[in-house]
Parts: C-alpha cells; sequence; structure tokens
C-alpha cells in the first residue's frame, strides 16, 4: 500500500502505485496519477489532469498540476505529464496545457528544477534538463534535451532552446537558441557555444571543431542566414552536432534565431 501520512489529503479517484510516498499536509486532487516511487516530501499539492513518473521526487510547497496562468484558458481539460526520475524543488510551478497549444504540457525524464522554477502552460521539456533557481518559462516554450537554463533566466513564449545548449543566469531570451548555443544578457544574444557542456558529455574532439567551424561559418558576413546554412549543410553535414543545429534552423518557427551581436542576419 502506499504510505500516506495522516495529515496528508488524497482525493478520491487519484490513483497510486503501491509505493508510492505521500508525506506530511499534502493535497493530491482525484485526476492525479502517481507511478511507482514517486515521492511528495510535504506540504506538496498536486492537482488537475496530471501524470507523475516514476521515482520523480517533489519538494515542500511546489504547486503541479493547477490552471494555467492564461487568460484564454477556459477550463479545458487539459493535462500536464511529467516524465521519470526528476527532482522537483521548493515551490516550482508547473501548469497544464490550454485548447490553443495542444491540451498538454509534457516534461521529460532525468530533469532537475531548482527552487521556484515556473513551467507554463503547453511547455515541451526534453530529457535532462537543468532549470536553476528561479528560471521561468512562458508558455509553448520547447526545451531540447540536456538544455541548461541559468538562475533568473526567463523565456518568451514559442522560444526553442535547443539540446545541449546554455542560458546564462538573468538572461531574458526572445529569440530560439540553437542547439550547442549558449547565450546571455538581459535581453540575450549568442556567446559562442557551450563548448564545456559538450565535453563533459563525451562528444569527440573532431564533432567540437567541425562545430566550431560550422558556427563560424554560419554567423559569418556573407550571404543570407538561409544560404549559409545550405553551406554549412553541404560542408559539414554528416556530423551529429551539425545535423542537429541545421535541422533546427530549418524548422518551422515563429520566432527568429538568436545572434551574436553584430551578426549578419540576412
Amino acid at each position: 500500500m502506499a504510505q500516506i501520512h495522516p495529515t496528508a489529503i488524497v482525493a478520491h479517484g487519484a490513483r497510486l502505485a503501491d509505493d508510492v510516498v505521500i508525506g506530511p499536509y499534502c493535497v493530491v486532487g482525484e485526476c492525479v496519477v502517481l507511478a511507482g516511487g514517486v515521492r511528495l516530501i510535504s506540504h506538496v499539492v498536486v492537482d488537475g489532469r496530471t501524470t507523475i513518473g516514476e521515482r520523480t521526487r517533489i519538494f515542500p510547497f511546489a504547486s503541479i498540476g493547477h490552471e494555467p496562468q492564461d487568460l484564454k484558458y477556459d477550463g479545458e481539460a487539459s493535462s500536464l505529464e511529467i516524465g521519470a526520475d526528476n527532482t522537483i524543488r521548493e515551490h516550482v510551478t508547473m501548469n497544464p496545457g490550454t485548447a490553443g497549444g495542444g491540451m498538454v504540457t509534457r516534461i521529460g525524464d532525468h530533469c532537475l528544477f531548482m527552487v521556484g522554477a515556473h513551467v507554463a502552460h503547453d511547455c515541451q521539456i526534453g530529457n535532462y534538463v537543468i532549470m536553476a533557481n528561479n528560471a521561468t518559462l512562458a508558455g509553448h516554450v520547447v526545451v531540447e534535451d540536456h538544455a541548461l537554463l541559468g538562475g533568473l533566466s526567463a523565456v518568451h513564449q514559442f522560444v526553442r532552446i535547443g539540446r545541449h545548449a546554455m542560458i546564462g543566469g538573468m538572461s531574458g531570451v526572445e529569440r530560439d537558441v540553437i542547439p550547442y548555443g549558449q547565450v546571455m544578457g538581459d535581453r540575450a544574444r549568442l556567446h559562442g557555444l557551450n563548448i564545456i557542456g559538450m565535453q563533459r558529455r563525451g562528444f569527440s574532439r573532431d564533432d567540437i571543431q567541425s562545430l566550431r567551424s560550422a558556427y563560424n561559418c554560419l554567423f559569418g558576413d556573407t550571404g543570407t542566414l538561409s544560404e549559409r546554412v545550405e553551406e554549412v549543410a553541404r560542408r559539414f553535414g554528416g556530423i551529429r552536432p551539425v545535423d542537429d543545429l541545421v535541422a533546427f534552423i530549418r524548422a518551422d518557427s515563429s520566432r527568429a534565431i538568436c545572434q551574436p551581436k553584430g551578426a549578419n542576419g540576412g
């Protein structure tokens, strides 16, 4: 049987795996599903149509699954899906989707959400993502695998953050951030590549050097951005990080690409 502290309130209809642990003063809504090994430390509120994957831990005063902070939300039966092995620290807030964004907010596996992080409606978060203290996402943001968002950073709605990207602390991100990119600033600009992150994750020296060369070509001073993308694909195609970069830029997006200061956007 699930271990439920006597002070916790679990609504009839909530589905709990046998080894779930629900600590003091937690509140769990009637449409919530908690998978095996989930642990709510204390004072956690989980509501709405929220599913939480195996072994995810949620710390005190987190608010998970309450209705979106979106004036267009009209009570639709949207959901929040959280994957396995996540750590969700104190005061984190995560909202379900809306009719205008696909009806679901998704969190992948093995992510860390530090104190006060916020994931808004319809966001799509990959695996191994880290959001540091008080990092915040507006609605419809996409964050790909292994991205890292520094403390007090804020991401504009509909922005995409590419895989292995790094967002500097206190940055305001208004444009899409390329995979492996590093951005910073109150209105964030691209400041090169997240080389240290790539090295820590085992990328080869050859792959890193090829990505450096592709980056220099991509943000050069001749031709348009679309022309330079095609040049990068022709010269460096078949190298995984470069292919990730090209595919990201070619994808449809409502936002422009974050570029270095003074770059020729074409």
